[in-house]
């Protein structure tokens, strides 16, 4: 198989814990990082990646941060979306009445009204610190520097998800993407980005999609998985996610990613 791209999502895919990788896909990487680029996508925040990125020595390749929203190379931002504050109020309004809390994250700042199991659990798992903040009060403080969120993160119960599913859908789908995390998580993106737009942009002159090899486990990774060279999905992964996918490898506690790399690259 003769690839020029390494695409890999993070959580569920590449990690094998949930805020690491092995030393077996550090080495594989490091086997293969000569011969072609490898590029972390993630629904992450930057410095949420950076890390893995150094734990890997691939610092000088970029990264696409929150699912296609920011693509930074180093210090340079390559390409930057945002969900306007208008939106974002609309979406917040909506969402009070199921008790449904927002996380607000724009470049490396998370916002969130207040801690909880699950800000703690996010954390943990991506070393990153959020500033306590009503939702109001980031959106007025980010409008004044004219920038918007770049994910919005919704937080609530199985029920109040299933709830507001439609009513996103219905009021939202022509702006924002919406990804259901799982039961009680769903991310919202702008409508004009995904992975693949980010992958494509990254593009050199001389390197194609067929020439793009893309592992993944979540809805936000089918258009990637789809559209490349091959699309590999981990055992773990959503049914619909192995569906699409052409190949189907171990799953990320087993490091599907890293075997898969011993074996055909």
């Amino acid at each position: 198989m003769n690839f020029k791209v390494l695409c890999s999502d993070l959580d569920g895919t590449l990690l094998s814990t949930k805020n690491d990788v092995s030393e077996f896909t550090i080495s594989e990487i490091n086997r293969i990082k000569e011969n072609l680029r490898i590029i972390l996508v993630s629904a992450r925040m930057p410095k949420s990646m950076t890390y893995l990125q150094k734990r890997m020595g691939i610092q000088e390749n970029p990264i696409i941060c929150y699912n296609g929203a920011l693509i930074l190379e180093g210090d340079v931002e390559i390409s930057s979306t945002i969900v306007s504050s208008e939106n974002t109020n609309q979406l917040n309004t909506l969402c009070q009445p199921y008790g449904i809390k927002l996380g607000l994250y724009y470049k490396d700042e998370w916002c969130v009204n207040e801690t909880s199991e699950r800000v703690e659990k996010e954390i943990l798992n991506t070393k990153a610190e959020p500033i306590f903040e009503s939702t109001v009060q980031t959106l007025e403080r980010w409008k004044k520097e004219n920038v918007g969120p770049h994910k919005i993160m919704l937080m609530g119960t199985k029920t109040s998800m299933d709830q507001v599913t439609q009513k996103l859908t219905d009021s939202f789908s022509n702006i924002m993407n919406c990804y259901r995390s799982n039961d009680t998580l769903i991310e919202i993106a702008p409508k004009s980005v995904s992975k693949l737009s980010a992958i494509k942009t990254l593009l050199k002159p001389n390197e194609s999609l067929n020439e793009v090899i893309a592992f993944g486990d979540n809805y936000n990774d089918i258009k990637m998985l789809k559209n490349v060279g091959l699309g590999v999905a981990v055992e773990n992964a959503r049914k619909e996610v192995k569906e699409i996918a052409k190949k189907v490898t171990l799953s990320n506690k087993e490091n599907g990613v890293a075997q898969f790399i011993k074996d055909h690259l």
